[in-house]
């Protein structure tokens, strides 16, 4: 398990308007080397940001000596001057916004890291948050919401001072929320998942879980039982231990022992810390300072809302509420385009990506946007040329950030798509080695292993994502990892045989499902979902009998309707791109169904995922793999 060697070698709906905000103060962007900052709470509060961000990032890099510090996704860094400000961005549960001092939102091309600067010590948020991000870079898989958390609040203890700085201090808030609030069951504390109320919902329960998972991470590092994590999680991910079986086997102790050894570990009040030389020479009188428009800032709070899952809906009125003020404006035009992109409105996407390339050709998330789109519209809409044209406009891309993992995941799709495999196998490689949690660049990599005829190295990767949490990619994992087995059998038959009498079986026969961020429908371009990697036929077909199955196809779209009269049958009507696509259930009781516990006949116009394969008859589009409800 790669992601716990590297980890464990480490040491380890309101809307808003321009005149939202009252009497908003002048916003101002603080630019350190590694850092970009935009903020309302004045130019000193700026600095202090980026200078905490900035020494956190060297800490990291001190500690962990064999750790990426630089990022995947380009980061924004959004300080506001009051809790009201960040409230209106918030994420929303159970219809409430919820109540934090930072927020991190993730993205593909872009990361948001927002902070309330009204409260007394947001440092141990910037800490936390970075944190995250730092995790991300030197992980390759997520893991249970405790130690995510419990990690992320280690290293937000760090106390920065003029000639030291001591790392693995306990705060006096972990001690008091534990002592007042009292302490989750280490059993109940290693299931919490991020869908739960204690990890969402602000009070008490969520309060003791974050501190409960920060005293753990303390404990295991002070009684250097770090690698043991390794066991843990291998036992709980790869062998579906439960988290009794789970923590006997990695830490020699059950759960209620361990409850025992951690109460006195609180009580005992002793804890080790590090001590390192504080950085030297980051000085935040020498960071840049630029003033910035309010209409330049609200084109930044409206691409936060376009990247959220909460919020992404108002974030095309945003963008015209600045272009009403400034039609030139770059950040405007290309959040519009990105807006329409989102709506599968591909004419007027292309239109603001033109305008805005026009106002700013350096931008390389505008010649990013440019080859999604064209990936989105499929080869149809240009053949061979808008391939090479996609291409090109990922390189420029590349070439004006060469950290864009993102950018290297659809240029190495474009380049196997083309015919260059080996090529698209090495780029593809380059999106993982920088961005190594991301499961679609995974499962795109074990897809290009496949096409590259390396079925053992597809195989192991398929093995380790179908056990992953996102249900999308385990249902994929799990379907692409039948057809790699398969032609892993076939291979060992049916190419021998071929390549003893001479018959040229190439590597094109096998048709894979490119996976593009299957978890987000607007990023699998509709009815391309799969590629012929050379785009050349057999010249001697397999047998039926040792062919590989169909390939696996996904889908996003709305269910118009089910037709239950051959029950335990079902044929499902998709509504997805303006195309009705009929999809069979063989069976409805065996069922891979995600997101219901349950299969109803009676479900209509619900949003539904949907993996599936040809029908080998005329009889429909296909038979369903999995169904998501969502």
């Amino acid at each position: 398990m790669r992601f716990l060697k590297v980890c464990f070698a480490l040491g380890c709906l309101m809307l808003w308007s321009r005149r939202s905000f009252a009497g908003e103060a002048q916003w101002v962007e603080i630019q350190s080397p590694n850092f970009s900052v935009l903020t309302d709470a004045g130019d000193k509060r700026g600095r202090d940001v980026a200078l905490h961000f900035e020494q956190m990032r060297s800490v990291f890099g001190t500690l962990m000596t064999k750790a990426h510090v630089s990022l995947a996704v380009p980061l924004q860094i959004v300080a506001f001057r009051s809790s009201k400000e960040i409230r209106q961005m918030s994420p929303v549960f159970n219809g409430k916004p919820t109540e934090d001092a930072g927020m991190f939102q993730p993205g593909d091309d872009r990361c948001f890291i927002m902070l309330d600067m009204s409260v007394d010590d947001p440092w141990a948020v910037v800490f936390h948050e970075y944190a995250h991000q730092l995790m991300n870079a030197n992980m390759s898989t997520h893991t249970d919401p405790w130690f995510e958390e419990g990690f992320a609040e280690y290293f937000a203890s760090i106390e920065a001072g003029n000639k030291e700085v001591h790392v693995g201090k306990i705060p006096e808030d972990t001690y008091r929320i534990l002592q007042h609030e009292g302490m989750m069951r280490v059993a109940d504390l290693f299931r919490v998942q991020q869908n739960s109320k204690t990890y969402n919902e602000s009070g008490s329960h969520r309060n003791s879980f974050y501190a409960e998972s920060s005293l753990v991470v303390h404990y295991l590092y002070d009684n250097h039982l770090i690698p043991k994590l390794a066991d843990y999680f291998a036992a709980r991910i790869e062998d579906k231990k439960t988290v009794e079986e789970a923590t006997r086997l990695a830490f020699g102790m059950t759960p209620e022992q361990f409850d025992k050894v951690l109460r006195d570990y609180l009580n005992s009040g002793h804890f080790k810390y590090y001590p390192i030389a504080t950085p030297s020479g980051i000085v935040a009188a020498q960071f840049t300072e630029t003033p910035v428009s309010l209409n330049d800032a609200h084109a930044v709070l409206a691409d936060i809302d376009v990247h959220s899952l909460d919020h992404h809906d108002r974030a095309l009125s945003e963008f015209e509420e600045v272009l009403k003020v400034d039609p030139n404006n770059a950040a405007a035009l290309r959040g519009m385009g990105f807006a329409y992109l989102q709506r599968q409105d591909y004419e007027h996407a292309g239109e603001y990506f033109r305008r805005a390339a026009e106002r700013d050709t350096k931008d390389p998330r505008v010649h990013y946007y440019n080859a999604l789109l064209m990936n989105r519209e499929g080869p149809g809409a240009g053949g061979g040329a808008k391939t090479e044209e996609l291409k090109k406009e990922l390189e420029i891309a590349i070439a004006l950030d060469p950290k864009f993992a993102d950018a290297y995941s659809l240029l190495g799709w474009a380049e196997a798509a083309s015919g260059d495999r080996e090529k698209g196998l090495a780029t593809m490689k380059k999106a993982v080695e920088l961005s190594p949690r991301n499961e679609s660049y995974q499962i795109n990599l074990a897809n290009l292993y496949l096409a590259n005829r390396k079925v053992d190295e597809a195989i192991v990767l398929f093995q380790r994502l179908a056990s992953s949490g996102d249900p999308t990619i385990a249902a994929s994992a799990r379907a692409a990892l039948a057809q790699a087995e398969s032609v892993r059998e076939w291979s060992k038959s049916e190419w021998s045989k071929s390549r003893a009498s001479q018959a040229e079986v190439k590597p094109g026969n096998v048709v894979l499902p490119v996976i593009v961020r299957p978890h987000d429908s607007e990023s699998v371009p509709e009815g391309h979902v799969e590629r012929k990697i050379d785009g050349q036929s057999s010249s001697q077909p397999a047998p039926s009998a040792a062919a590989p199955p169909p390939p696996v196809h996904f889908v996003k779209g709305k269910l118009a309707a089910i037709d239950c009269s051959a029950a335990p049958q079902a044929l499902l009507k998709v509504m997805s791109g303006g195309r009705l696509l009929k999809l069979h259930v063989g069976d409805t009781n065996h069922l891979v169904l995600l997101g219901s516990d349950n299969f109803s006949c009676d479900w209509k116009n619900r949003a539904v995922a949907v993996n599936y394969r040809d029908r080998q008859d005329k009889d429909g589009d296909g038979d369903v793999v999995s169904l998501e409800m969502q």
